[in-house]
């Protein structure tokens, strides 16, 4: 499911989090889900039932409440590798239900390197990060992008989410500003894992539109079946 924070609501959380951001930890813990990517100033529910990720969720909330997202290879390994890059969030809101699942919204703050796991004793992995070589995920976004720079993107993705039977609420989407825009339909897209990998890895806006036309013009060429950008 797609889901819209109001812009000024997210702004407002970055901001409040600018003591967290100069002290960004160098160890954290690691939720790994395939198929999944959360950008910077985007935020997501999850759903969280499995007794590993309620310990690290019963964790982090005694702290800095601080999880990264990161999508494993593909492996046919009980413990599969991950990718390096994957991006640092904040839990938001957090609710307990009768059934002890807890429901969480995790707002992006920003990307970082993974530089080694750590061994531990915990049911859930951790690792050590670099978030250096993303310290512009921190900084506004003024990038010189108009949303009529995109007109044949959105037509295409809408083509696709059709296709593949997604319901997506375009007039609250046009209520965000194209930055989060585009991350949230990369975010709710039917790519293929190695897609949104692609995607998240990226270094700025501009970059991240060229890539999506490319992934989307083999999509196009493809009929919309799926197939996987190279």
């Amino acid at each position: 499911m797609l889901y819209f924070l109001n812009h000024k609501y997210i702004s407002d959380i970055i901001i409040s989090m600018n003591n967290i951001i100069k002290n960004l930890p160098k160890k954290i813990p690691i939720f790994p889900l395939s198929n999944f990517v959360i950008f910077p100033k985007s935020s997501v529910p999850l759903n969280i039932f499995e007794p590993r990720y309620i310990e690290m969720i019963d964790d982090v909330m005694k702290g800095n409440r601080i999880i990264g997202m990161v999508q494993p290879k593909k492996s046919s390994e009980k413990i599969p590798m991950l990718h390096n890059i994957g991006c640092a969030g904040k839990i938001t809101t957090f609710e307990e239900t009768k059934d002890r699942r807890y429901v969480i919204i995790l707002v992006g703050i920003i990307r970082f390197r993974i530089m080694e796991e750590i061994e531990n004793q915990k049911l859930y992995r951790e690792c050590s990060v670099n978030f250096d070589e993303f310290s512009n995920d921190l900084e506004e976004n003024n990038e010189e992008i108009k949303f009529s720079d995109l007109e044949l993107i959105f037509k295409n993705l809408k083509s696709l989410f059709m296709n593949e039977g997604y319901v997506i609420n375009w007039k609250e989407l046009e209520k965000q500003n194209l930055y989060e825009t585009i991350n949230a339909l990369t975010m709710a897209s039917p790519f293929s894992l190695e897609e949104k990998q692609v995607l998240l890895e990226t270094i700025n806006l501009n970059e991240r539109k060229k890539k999506l036309e490319e992934i989307l013009s083999t999509y196009n060429f493809d009929g919309f079946n799926s197939k996987t950008l190279q």
